[in-house]
């Protein structure tokens, strides 16, 4: 009974692991080794490997999606789940997938001295699968196999069965969604520290269903070979299920993508629209300023570029003299910023006043205008001049993907400071990671940084 009281001790705590979100589940990011070492030290553990026919079967079971939300751990099985990881522009650390995985797993298992119990499958499947286990995991022992038929008919003698062996690792071969429901629906009867539903992994380990050559397997293409080996099974499976999970990964981007403009578009409005009208009293003030100190209009109105490279006129309260424009040209060479944007401290064109309003970011303020017009964003890349953008290389380009924003990634951490190179870097970083909570925390630092003055000049 040594096993299962390690199992009855075992903590409850789940050892965290990095997701990123499939289909608006968190699929683990992680390598193997380290999935493998969350598991081992997770207390008991439910966990569901989701691939292209798992996530079909979602999208029509509802029992078999609350199984998935619900598990402890969800491991990334197959090409398409890497595909609509970069759909969201990520990279899955690992594919996981069971027939590899788990008998990884197994040779981890055991080296602790561990032992599991497989359920399911044809009658004999699941006895060989435990032979195969042992012979490639050293160390690993049997606690018990039941086939998935009549050996599992009764539930009530397969639970008191699998309980009573003291297995610490239970696997199930029952195929999706029916391993997965049964373990959720029976979890909390089951005295085993790791439980997961692993498809045809038995019939693969007898030698029902032959394995692809490692090389196959190595260039991520045993679908091809399953394809060539159970054509009328796996077609459907492979072909037009993998088609129909990719038009459902898209069809699920395009919807999370619209949801986020929304609210973006939302939060743009009423923080432009507010601010307009409580700092009106503060922009009738500089207007005033400006107006004393010298000649000319208050509003300064230059062709900026923006989202997808389209040219809009970009508002700012006027902080340098009416000849500005003609005096940069004799002052290109005297940058302190590297790179192909200009920008000096001590450049003579700003007038008192003007570096007053620079210090502060005041001279930003009118751009509210073109946020409410919808050329802009409260939060995105700095919006750059024309000549910038034709020096541009194709990956500064795609700083251009969004629209351009008051403040953003660049502004809150140094602004002038920052050289071009890096924040190019910043800025595309920010185009693939941005959403709603992060443009609302860049607003929030944005106060701090205009305290601060660091590189506002």
């Amino acid at each position: 009974m040594k096993h299962f009281s390690l199992v009855l001790n075992a903590p409850e705590i789940k050892r965290a692991l990095p997701t990123l979100s499939i289909l608006g589940l968190p699929v683990v990011n992680a390598t193997a080794t380290e999935t493998i070492d969350a598991l081992l030290n997770s207390g008991k553990t439910r966990v569901c490997f989701l691939n292209a026919h798992c996530a079909n079967i979602r999208a029509k079971n509802r029992k078999y999606a609350s199984t998935l939300a619900t598990a402890d751990f969800v491991l990334p099985d197959g090409i398409g789940v890497e595909l609509a990881a970069k759909m969201t522009g990520n990279e899955i650390t690992e594919n996981l997938n069971g027939t590899d995985f788990v008998p990884t797993l197994m040779k981890q298992a055991g080296k602790r001295g561990l032992s599991v119990y497989l359920l399911g499958a044809a009658p004999g499947h699941a006895r060989r699968a435990g032979i195969a286990l042992c012979e490639q995991a050293p160390g690993l022992r049997i606690a018990g196999t039941r086939d998935g038929y009549a050996e599992a008919a009764d539930n009530h003698a397969v639970i008191a069965d699998i309980n009573a062996s003291g297995a610490d690792i239970l696997l199930v071969a029952k195929g999706v969604p029916a391993q997965d429901i049964w373990l959720a629906d029976n979890a909390d009867r089951l005295n085993v520290s790791v439980m997961m539903g692993v498809g045809a992994l038995f019939d693969f380990l007898a030698g029902a269903v032959k394995r692809a050559p490692a090389p196959v397997r190595k260039a991520k293409m045993e679908w091809a070979w399953r394809l060539a080996m159970e054509p009328r099974r796996m077609a459907n499976r492979y072909l037009i299920g993998n088609f129909e999970f990719m038009a459902r990964a898209a069809q699920y981007r395009l919807g999370q993508i619209e949801s986020d403009a929304v609210i973006r578009r939302a939060m743009d409005v009423a923080i432009s629209g507010g601010a307009l009208m409580a700092l009106s009293p503060l922009l009738l003030i500089c207007a005033a300023l400006i107006k004393i100190e010298s000649k000319g209009p208050v509003m300064f109105k230059q062709t900026r570029i923006g989202k997808d490279g389209t040219p809009f006129s970009l508002y700012k309260f006027r902080s340098m003299y009416t000849d500005a424009e003609e005096r940069r040209a004799a002052l290109l060479a005297t940058s302190d910023r590297e790179g192909i944007c200009f920008k000096a401290k001590d450049d003579c064109r700003v007038t008192r006043v003007g570096k007053f309003i620079r210090r502060f970011s005041i001279d930003e303020l009118p751009q509210v205008i073109n946020v409410l017009q919808g050329e802009m964003s409260i939060v995105g890349p700095r919006p750059a001049l024309p000549e910038e953008v034709a020096a541009y290389s194709p990956r500064a380009l795609k700083r251009l993907r969004v629209k351009p924003g008051i403040t953003g990634i660049w502004q809150v951490s140094g602004r002038a400071d920052i050289g071009f190179d890096k924040m190019i870097d910043m800025d595309i970083a920010y185009t693939k990671s941005r959403s709603p909570l992060l443009d609302f925390m860049l607003i929030l630092m944005t106060f701090r940084a205009v305290i601060g003055g660091r590189g506002a000049y």
